[in-house]
């Protein structure tokens, strides 16, 4: 594969004045062909029972050319995401990836996707930093005939992408709320604390409501909550106004593993150990922590890292005219969405090899 990466030098050149500032994987190597190979197929074995296509979806096809462009690694999760779509470059040898610098500038966003369009991409993978803002120049993509494939943070229009890629904000709050009520084993005083992320996002409130709707199934409520800022030093911070607000806690969620680093310190600071603790989106500290079993941490819900990299295989799958494995449909789906599992001491060995380090 050949890969490129645009950097903010290349960038200021075309646009002066600007400058560039989980685990479940999709199953798409299960051999299917195209549509038209499919019906040639059948029209010269009629009579036959139906067999799947010869050779597999990741053997080489025509040469795909690809731009991808996601928000600035300035999180654990967010830099797995492009180190995810970089290690395909081992994988696929007919696939032409260009990778655009990371930027939280919109307006900088914005142009990568132009310049994708300019380029003549065959198709463009994209993680908004802001879905409503990059709509209009994802619909001008695909009008000019390049399928968008959408990552994580939706578009306001549905038309401006051909496929969406999403993580479960709602399932992670009901995955960890559900674990909850399991260990709360019919206690219906137990003190549950929360610990969010930023409030004012759609995917923090789905997280919040999930676990809020999954509490209330087994009598259980969320009793003090706080809203932190994805970071490790609001994670701090926030955990440490918590732990002196309320002398007993017995279950506590985290949303998000990379502030975990945070509360984790100042749970210890505080000499805290009597409630479990979950966190969030399913990092590799936080699996060790969870398989080395001395602390307060024992599970973590996952938001797969991978959408990045899963967006881009269905992107190859769409250029090359073939389906997703193990599909009868014959066209790549319109949405996918991956699951939000629990991960605990029992089952930590099937996730931490792909989990991301915060």
């Amino acid at each position: 594969m050949r890969l490129r990466t645009t950097t903010s030098r290349q960038q200021s050149r075309r646009y002066p004045g600007l400058v560039i500032g989980a685990v479940a994987v999709l199953a798409l190597s299960a051999c299917t062909g195209s549509a038209e190979d499919a019906a040639n197929d059948e029209e010269s074995s009629s009579d036959a029972a139906p067999v799947a296509a010869e050779g597999s979806n990741d053997e080489e096809g025509d040469t795909v050319t690809i731009g991808f462009s996601a928000p600035a690694a300035d999180h654990g999760w967010m830099a797995a995401i492009t180190n995810n779509v970089r290690d395909l470059a081992d994988q696929y040898p007919d696939l032409d990836l260009q990778i655009a610098e990371g930027t939280n500038d919109v307006n900088l966003q914005i142009s990568q996707v132009e310049t994708f369009i300019n380029d003549g991409v065959d198709a463009i993978v994209l993680l908004p930093f802001d879905g409503a803002a990059m709509t209009p120049v994802a619909l001008k993509a695909m009008e000019a005939g390049i399928p968008v494939i959408n990552v994580d943070r939706e578009f306001d229009d549905p038309n401006a992408a051909r496929v969406t890629v999403l993580g479960d904000n709602y399932g992670m709050g009901v995955s960890a709320g559900q674990y909850v009520c399991q260990q709360a084993d019919g206690n219906e005083d137990a003190i549950v604390a929360e610990i969010a992320g930023i409030d004012s996002l759609p995917l923090t409130q789905d997280r919040s409501q999930g676990f809020e709707d999954a509490l209330s199934e087994c009598g259980l409520d969320v009793d003090a909550r706080q809203a932190a800022e994805f970071t490790v030093e609001s994670g701090e911070e926030v955990a440490s106004q918590l732990l002196q607000a309320e002398p007993k806690i017995d279950f506590l969620w985290n949303h998000d593993d990379d502030q975990g680093v945070g509360v984790l310190a100042a749970i210890e600071s505080a000499g805290r150990d009597e409630f479990t603790m979950i966190g969030g989106a399913g990092s590799a500290n936080a699996m060790r922590d969870i398989e080395s079993d001395n602390g307060v941490l024992k599970a973590t819900v996952i938001y797969p890292s991978t959408q990045g990299a899963d967006g881009v295989k269905l992107a190859r799958l769409l250029v090359q005219q073939k389906a997703m494995g193990d599909l009868v449909e014959v066209e790549v789906p319109r949405e996918v969405q991956l699951y939000a599992p629990v991960v605990t001491g029992d089952n930590v060995d099937q996730y931490i090899d792909s989990a991301f380090e915060s």
